[in-house]
């Protein structure tokens, strides 16, 4: 069984989990081109590698960060968000 770490709640199966989609800078909605809306809306990055995403605990409703290798699958850390440089 898979287990992922909530910041919240600890070690976790990861059934209990719902993937989120990679964490991106959202450009200003109110001073964007309709061009770069439309980039961050519907093109992602999706060469293999560590990437920040976005996680649900669904039991706790615990959004959070895990920093993922998205070739090997490995977790190296989750945190909530805004934590990102605590340890």
């Amino acid at each position: 069984m898979k287990i992922l770490n909530c910041p919240v709640n600890g070690p976790r199966p990861l059934s209990e989990f719902v993937f989120g989609g990679e964490l991106r800078q959202m450009p200003d909605p109110n001073t964007c081109t309709d061009v770069e809306w439309a980039g961050y809306v519907h093109y992602r990055a999706g060469a293999p590698g560590m990437k920040k995403e976005w996680w649900y605990h669904a039991p706790s409703g615990t959004w959070f960060i895990a920093e993922r290798n998205t070739m090997s699958d490995e977790v190296a850390r989750t945190y909530l968000y805004g934590q990102e440089d605590q340890k």
